[in-house]
């Protein structure tokens, strides 16, 4: 597998790069950790190194008794500069948590410590983990630190929003899940040829909301969960991914890019604009049906009876399709409900010219909408297949094997 080199600086998140570390190692990683002075304050070495194995560094002056080595590699014979052997002998490098005071070392280019020196050094991919209180992260200098490392292609994972180390505060700010580190970690790594390398596929997801009000809105139950498992599965077999969030509150997967909408219209809208370049549209999102013909401008009163008129939504599937070219292949999804949902997605699957068409039965509560399982039919021009009921990564693993086998049958080829 892959060498990573992670590095802790003093915050109170750091407590979190241990489970990071584990999870890389058992993962199969060769894990090496730098540590700056404070970051020892909040959780030891000795826990690091009895997690991945091998000796922690916070000296540029320390010797290193492994000689640069990673876990699993033999030992070099001669003793090297430590912190330029690690950072040469590194596939990625990670700091997380990564407090104020670091960014800022990092965007001036700052070398005081193993962590910051081994950084200028190191010409693999290089990623940032903002943590800190959310005055400390929104403040000017530290927006600026995190814009310079951007310009210079390092990767900034954007801190999550939620309860802070300060009692009582809310913000941005808290270092993601270790789980979501290592994929953004292993996104970036150097992992060869991949089946759908040079394919850009487009990703729609979640539910559209149409407003009635500044207040209220006709809308649904799909959480997009879906649609985030499709981009997860393309972008890891090699693929550029977009993903066009409708009403999504879920992350995006590491690697993709992601385009926020609210209403059929924007998601129609933002569809267009971006199936032109795509090789592979995976309708995964579930828009209105209709909207209201007049949406009011203050709050509506609740008094009596309401009466609302209601007109449709433009069909986004079908326009879409209507435009597709040669080596564009577009991918429906049907929500039925109990008997004949099959020749019912099937029809839709001819009126919408759609290659494949996913056929979700909402009859059984416990999977589908809102539920980490799903149980799909999968229906095409000339075949339907049965996919048992699953976690929502292991269908969308099946609905690209899927279009992988259609666009063989047709001849489609990605572009590079």
């Amino acid at each position: 597998m892959a060498r990573v080199l992670l590095g802790v600086s003093g915050g109170i998140a750091a407590y979190k790069a241990l489970e990071l570390a584990r999870l890389a190692t058992l993962g199969g990683h060769g894990v090496r950790v730098l540590m700056t002075p404070g970051a020892t304050h909040f959780v030891g070495a000795a826990s690091f190194e009895g997690i991945v194995g091998a000796p922690v560094l916070s000296s540029e002056f320390e010797r290193d008794p492994l000689r640069g080595a990673f876990p699993g590699d033999p030992r070099p014979e001669h003793d090297p500069i430590g912190h330029l052997e690690l950072a040469a002998n590194c596939d990625a490098y990670l700091v997380a948590p990564a407090t104020a005071n670091t960014l800022s070392k990092l965007a001036a280019g700052a070398a005081d410590s193993m962590l910051t020196t081994s950084f200028l050094a190191c010409a693999a991919p290089r990623l940032v983990a903002p943590a800190m209180n959310d005055r400390m992260y929104a403040d000017a200098a530290t927006q600026a630190s995190v814009a310079t490392l951007r310009e210079r292609g390092v990767t900034v994972i954007e801190p999550d929003e939620g309860a802070l180390a300060s009692r009582g505060e809310q913000g941005r700010g808290r270092l993601p899940d270790p789980a979501r580190l290592l994929a953004e970690v292993e996104s970036v790594l150097p992992i060869g040829e991949r089946p759908w390398d040079g394919l850009r596929v487009l990703v729609t997801a979640g539910g559209t909301r149409e407003p009635l009000d500044p207040v209220r809105f006709i809308g649904n139950r799909s959480s997009g969960r879906m649609g985030i498992a499709l981009a997860a599965a393309a972008a890891r077999r090699g693929a550029e991914v977009t993903l066009i969030a409708a009403n999504v509150s879920l992350p995006e997967p590491a690697g993709v890019r992601r385009v926020d909408v609210e209403t059929a219209a924007e998601l129609a809208a933002a569809t267009r604009a971006e199936f032109a370049g795509s090789h592979v549209l995976l309708m995964a999102a579930a828009p209105a049906d209709f909207r209201a013909v007049e949406v009011a401008a203050g709050k509506i009163k609740r008094s009596g009876t309401l009466d609302l008129r209601l007109e449709p939504t433009e069909d986004i599937l079908a326009a879409v399709a209507a435009d597709h070219g040669a080596g564009q292949t577009i991918v429906g999804f049907a929500a039925e409900h109990g008997e004949g949902g099959a020749e019912r997605a099937r029809e839709k699957l001819v009126r919408k010219g759609a290659d494949l068409i996913v056929l979700n039965d909402v009859a059984d509560p416990t999977i589908g909408f809102e539920s980490a399982e799903n149980a799909v039919t999968l229906i095409d021009r000339s075949s339907e297949s049965r996919v048992a009921r699953a976690s929502k990564d292991v269908i969308a693993d099946s609905i690209l094997d899927r279009v992988a086998q259609l666009r063989s049958q047709t001849g489609s080829q990605a572009e590079a």
